[in-house]
């Protein structure tokens, strides 16, 4: 059964700003391929963490709205911890009461 996911992804801050979503694409390209959507990329840019990770004060950060199912964020979270540049994520199911009440907010 598919669900509604939002991953949070912090990049490591040494990448080119204009790498970065080529570089998520690439990640992206798992949930593609399950059937899954990719509903949203917002990519926040460069900011300062509460506490260094890996010995950087700063990331860059990404949120991915997703729709697949829970293998392919499974897959997706396994490819992400991997990859060198990926300093941190985050990966949380939306609740569905919640996207419906956004919806219905929305069309108002």
């Amino acid at each position: 059964m598919a669900r509604h996911y939002e991953v949070m992804i912090i990049l490591d801050p040494r990448l080119d700003e204009r790498t970065v979503a080529p570089t998520l694409d690439n990640f992206l390209k798992v949930v593609r391929d399950s059937g899954g959507e990719v509903e949203n990329v917002d990519v926040w840019g460069r900011r300062r963490l509460a506490y260094e990770i890996a010995k950087h004060s700063e990331g860059i950060y990404a949120v991915l709205e997703l729709f697949c199912e829970p293998e392919a964020v499974k897959e997706l979270d396994r490819q992400l911890s991997l990859q060198e540049s990926v300093l941190r994520t985050k990966v949380l199911r939306r609740d569905e009461k919640f996207i419906a009440a956004v919806r219905a907010k929305a069309k108002a």
